[in-house]
């Protein structure tokens, strides 16, 4: 979350002191904490309380002339107050405003900028959300008109993401898209240093120093996505590594607290943190997950995704999401006790097909079905009813990702002529040779495909031809 009065304290110390804080020390902030003392002064007594960082009034605009996926409604009003309380705010008011189109200046109209005002000093009010998106020129704006602290829904998704990076490459990407979002936010932070209107060699240092910002956050923006370069020829190096050795992966996916890492949890018996709140997991983690004797397979838990994600955040997470397309089998976790879950699924889709992984085989993975409010679960051949918090349907789940992945490989044991020991470099170029003895005949353990099985079956001990189905 963009601070103001950091931006202001640094528009004073200048833009050495303004870069050192960096993207991530603008956005992410502890919640603040206070000590009271109780008692004498030989006991006292020392309380840790703990605040909410920020009251916050709520904002939204519904318009016709704004898509869909613009605009504001209760049920995004509803989110956008789980976003606040993950952030570690707490919402006062949440104000939702009809117009025929969006003010130009003040998003809202000037009208309901003066009752919002009034919320903010009945309420204490120290900051006011947009549910939309919102440009500079009404950030500042309203910045002004109201008096206090002014952020739109992509501010607060980076803020909540800011809090939640703990790798390396996720803080990379996290700060890759502030500094992205910053950019255009840079007018109107050096107002006391603004240029001077008049002849030649009156230009103030305000826009110097603006130019000088802009300069430095593209050299930085540069230096970050370099540095992602490096995180996606490693990824790239992992995986062709995965692929020499056949080893599937199935990726979860969905929107945000709809249980994936409760999901990873139950079916590889990790003790991942999975809370009930919005991002809770950011950061990727990759299990082993043994499906049945000839099939073992990487499961990552991925991401969240929510409605109106930020731009910003897609292409920075592209060396993270990329996976998605090179994945094996999709696990689209859909939470079915929330009664938009058919939205939110859409927009899962959505942002699956955005990142080029719409091809990839999918498993639909409808979660908490112990919570299921309808009378009738959805059902079909691609989609299974669990619950990973009690561990309903597991089972099912795991047969269902091994019929999905099953491709006829059989675990056999060759005994192979030496005149025949070409066929022991095809094995390792199709198969899984798992062990290698020489004797009389050089004995072969491998998990075999189809095609590696035609080539050898003639020496595979207690080879049966299988019958045709119409036999």
């Amino acid at each position: 979350m963009i601070a103001l009065q950091e931006m202001r304290r640094a528009a004073v110390c200048g833009t050495a002191h303004f870069l050192a804080f960096g993207a991530a020390g603008l956005w992410a902030c502890a919640p603040r904490k206070t000590l009271k003392l109780r008692g004498t002064m030989k006991e006292q007594k020392i309380e840790d309380i703990t605040k909410p960082r920020d009251i916050a009034i709520l904002a939204g605009l519904n318009s016709p002339r704004l898509s869909d996926a613009d605009n504001a409604n209760e049920e995004t009003m509803d989110e956008l107050e789980a976003l606040v309380e993950t952030a570690g705010g707490e919402a006062a008011v949440s104000v939702l405003q009809n117009r025929v189109s969006p003010d130009p200046r003040t998003f809202i109209g000037e009208g309901k900028c003066a009752e919002v005002k009034l919320y903010c000093e009945n309420t204490e009010a120290t900051m006011v959300i947009f549910d939309n998106d919102l440009s500079p020129s009404q950030l500042r704006v309203l910045t002004e008109l109201l008096g206090v602290q002014v952020l739109d829904r992509c501010g607060l998704i980076l803020d909540i993401f800011a809090q939640r990076a703990r790798t390396r490459e996720g803080r990379l990407q996290v700060e890759l898209a502030q500094y992205k979002y910053l950019l255009p936010r840079l007018t109107g932070m050096w107002k006391h240093l603004e240029r001077q209107e008049g002849a030649i060699g009156t230009r103030g240092p305000g826009e110097t120093q603006m130019e000088t910002d802009r300069r430095l956050i593209h050299r930085k923006i540069d230096k970050l996505e370099e540095e992602l370069k490096d995180v996606r020829r490693v990824r790239a190096t992992q995986r062709e590594r995965r692929e020499k050795n056949e080893v599937p992966v199935v990726a979860i996916v969905g929107y945000t607290n709809a249980g994936k890492s409760t999901l990873l949890n139950a079916l590889t018996g990790s003790d991942i943190p999975a809370n009930n709140r919005l991002f809770d997991t950011l950061d990727t983690t990759t299990r082993t997950l043994d499906l049945s004797d000839t099939c073992t397979v990487l499961i990552s838990d991925t991401v969240g995704f929510i409605s109106k994600l930020p731009h910003q955040l897609v292409d920075a997470f592209k060396a993270t999401l990329e996976e998605l397309e090179y994945a094996d089998l999709l696990l689209h976790v859909i939470d079915i006790s929330n009664p938009l879950w058919q939205e939110q699924a859409r927009i899962v889709d959505g942002l699956i097909g955005e990142l080029g992984a719409e091809q990839t085989p999918c498993l639909r993975v409808y979660n908490k079905s112990d919570l299921f409010w309808g009378d009738i679960r959805p059902h079909g051949e691609d989609a299974v009813n669990i619950s990973a918090k009690t561990g309903e349907g597991i089972p099912a789940l795991l047969e269902a990702i091994d019929r999905a992945l099953d491709k006829g490989k059989r675990r056999v044991t060759l005994h192979l002529p030496y005149d025949k020991g070409n066929l022991l470099d095809l094995l390792y170029r199709e198969a899984k040779v798992e062990t290698v003895e020489y004797a009389e005949t050089i004995d072969i353990t491998a998990v075999c495909n189809p095609r590696a099985i035609g080539a050898v079956k003639p020496y595979i001990e207690g080879w049966v031809e299988p019958k045709e189905p119409w036999e």
